[in-house]
């Protein structure tokens, strides 16, 4: 890829390096013995006569820092995980504003290497395209008197996250169908994963009823990317299945979005297939023992040459057929090619992931993703645990039957847009219809791009649902 981020360099130590700067992490104000060895007397009594609230605090040593921050203490776990987080994102913001590029984390019972994620997630920046200002920055992280795997396990995970942030904030003019496929391609190749990518001539062969029609008033062709990873060990008989929208950029075709707060940021319109890529690398870079299959259809959506319109009838890869309503609800034509595409597989479970509907945006905003499912509930726990211990919450709404009303088309099978009510479900009962397999929709188009910074989660495109799924996936491999 061109225009890379600086990925932070994350390894593990056993002394503390006096000439760079230091996060210690307390277990309780005034606990201040651990830092006898940082700072004066007289700072450690004033780190002493701290509140909780006041944490963090830091003290400039002629050129390095040391940070205080405070363990907080939660009930439950996975909230105290994400403080330790955010603790990491507030000691990166200091860091950052004294241009000091090293930083050691010293703490106990495991924290560290929370703060150690929250941290490296913060240093992330897509310096992209300008040619001013522009800085290489190289990040070290060490974390002292951790373990060493966990520690490698946190680079590879957030290498994954920033490669799907990358392709996201990425513009179309660069990221076209094909140009992903190319950037997927070497991304595999590093990581030991299979790639297949079908052009044009092989979906017309196949019958991509869905990926062809978005793709009609587009001058640059599609493409059907699958990205398998297979290690010998694998635990799971039938292969875990991801697939990810790949719409590289949406102009709602003749159905015409607006451009402020709309169009003007659909470059993120595949952000589930940076999800979804993001994830099977994670798991691959990690050396998961589980079999694990991603696909991804890629096309933009444009109102040019033979755009299909509303009132075109498009027939499916599974030969079923749809009435288009809207041109602007393209993600789950696409998506749908890619589900039914699934069944051969024989999947244990498929996961969607999609900035599928501004409907989902509206009923819960950024702090969660919408979710529904036909798995059974013990495997829905099990992803919506992973959305806990990872801080990418999940929501669950229903499936039920009587939403299909809405769908209901007069000439053809079943019509792309429901009422003006429920869009986000309504959408999952579309996609659903072409699964016969236990599934997982996810939703993700409020927190996958944001207008502003929220913590470690970058502006604009975040990685969000990496994380996510490669812990489902380590949960399930470790029983």
């Amino acid at each position: 890829m061109i225009h890379k981020h600086n990925l932070p360099n994350i390894k593990s130590g056993t002394n503390v390096d006096d000439n760079k700067s230091v996060v210690i992490l307390l277990d309780s104000t005034g606990a201040t013995e651990s830092l006898t060895s940082y700072l004066t007397d007289e700072e450690c009594k004033f780190v002493g006569g701290l509140t909780k609230e006041q944490f963090p605090v830091s003290f400039n040593k002629l050129g390095t820092q040391t940070i205080v921050c405070l363990i907080p203490s939660e009930a439950e776990n996975y909230k105290q995980t994400e403080k330790l987080r955010v603790a990491g994102y507030q000691a990166f913001k200091i860091i950052s504003a004294a241009k000091l590029d090293k930083v050691q984390i010293l703490a106990n019972k495991g924290a560290e290497i929370s703060v150690a994620e929250g941290l490296a997630l913060s240093a992330y920046d897509f310096a992209g395209y300008k040619t001013k200002d522009k800085e290489d920055k190289n990040f070290e992280i060490t974390v002292v008197n951790s373990d060493s795997d966990k520690v490698s396990e946190i680079q590879n995970t957030t290498e994954a996250v920033f490669f799907a942030r990358d392709i996201v904030n990425e513009p179309q003019s660069y990221l076209t169908a094909p140009k992903l496929s190319e950037e997927l391609e070497d991304q595999c190749k590093q990581c030991g994963i299979e790639f297949t990518r079908f052009d044009k001539d092989k979906i017309v062969e196949l019958k991509m009823g869905g990926l062809l029609g978005v793709n009609r008033g587009s001058l640059v062709p599609p493409t059907f990317n699958i990205l398998e990873y297979k290690p010998a060990n694998a635990k799971n008989k039938q292969p875990l299945v991801l697939v990810g929208k790949g719409v590289v950029y949406d102009t709602g075709g003749l159905s015409l979005k607006p451009t402020p707060n709309s169009m003007d940021i659909m470059k993120c319109d595949m952000g589930g297939s940076a999800t979804v890529s993001g994830a099977i690398f994670a798991i691959a870079k990690n050396k998961l023992p589980y079999h694990v299959i991603t696909l991804i259809p890629a096309t933009d959506n444009r109102p040019g040459g033979d755009a299909y319109a509303p009132g075109d009838v498009l027939t499916m890869y599974n030969g079923s057929t749809v009435e288009v309503w809207n041109t602007d609800a393209e993600g789950r034509l696409i998506m749908a090619d890619a589900l039914a595409y699934a069944q051969q597989y024989k999947p244990e479970l498929v996961i969607d992931a999609a900035t599928l509907t501004g409907a989902a945006m509206r009923a819960i905003g950024k702090e969660a993703i919408v979710m529904m499912s036909t798995a059974s509930e013990e495997v829905t726990g099990e992803l919506l645990s992973a959305g806990r211990n990872t801080y990418e919450r999940l929501v669950e709404f229903p499936l039920w039957e009587e939403y299909m009303d809405s769908l209901k088309s007069d000439i053809a099978d079943i019509r792309n847009l429901g009422g003006a009510n429920a869009g986000a479900i309504t959408a999952g009962k579309f996609l659903e219809t072409f699964t016969d397999y236990p599934w997982i929709h996810m939703d993700i188009a409020a927190p996958a791009f944001l207008s502003a910074e929220d913590k470690y989660r970058s502006k604009n495109a975040t990685g969000v649902g990496v994380r996510l799924i490669y812990d489902f996936v380590k949960n399930r491999c470790n029983g």
